[in-house]
């Protein structure tokens, strides 16, 4: 690796995409980062240019790297190294927006239940109340 290059896990790290090396190590083993198109391994050299696709709950965020940094610093620093693609900001925000319709629907109670609220519940659930 030259001086301008950098592993996958640091630079994620420093870009604060998660919280720790560790975590970023995880996501970068269980697939949820792609590198140019490719599945990624946790000491992939990452270049200025690289285009890196990562999941992050229910979002999918496709970055385009600007600057190499190993050194976690504060966030307006670190959104220095890469910018989010137009494409990816309207995806997150179309799936955001479905997201809460879907939610809108449930009914949730204003409370949680008491203990005698409680034991109703369990005796619906045994077995043999039909």
């Amino acid at each position: 690796m030259s001086e301008t290059d950098i592993r996958l896990d640091k630079w994620l790290w420093a870009a604060r995409f998660y919280k720790t090396r560790a975590i970023a190590k995880q996501a970068i083993q269980g697939g949820k980062v792609h590198i140019n198109g490719h599945k990624a391994k946790t000491g992939k050299a990452v270049r200025s240019g690289d285009t890196i696709e990562l999941r992050q709950g229910f979002d999918i965020k496709t970055v385009i790297v600007d600057a190499c940094d190993d050194k976690r610093k504060n966030a307006t620093e670190a959104s220095r190294l890469y910018h989010e693609t137009p494409e990816s900001v309207e995806k997150r925000k179309l799936n955001a927006e479905q997201r809460k319709a879907a939610a809108a629907g449930v009914i949730r109670p204003h409370k949680r239940p008491d203990k005698k609220e409680r034991r109703d519940i369990q005796k619906l659930k045994r077995p043999g109340n039909c």
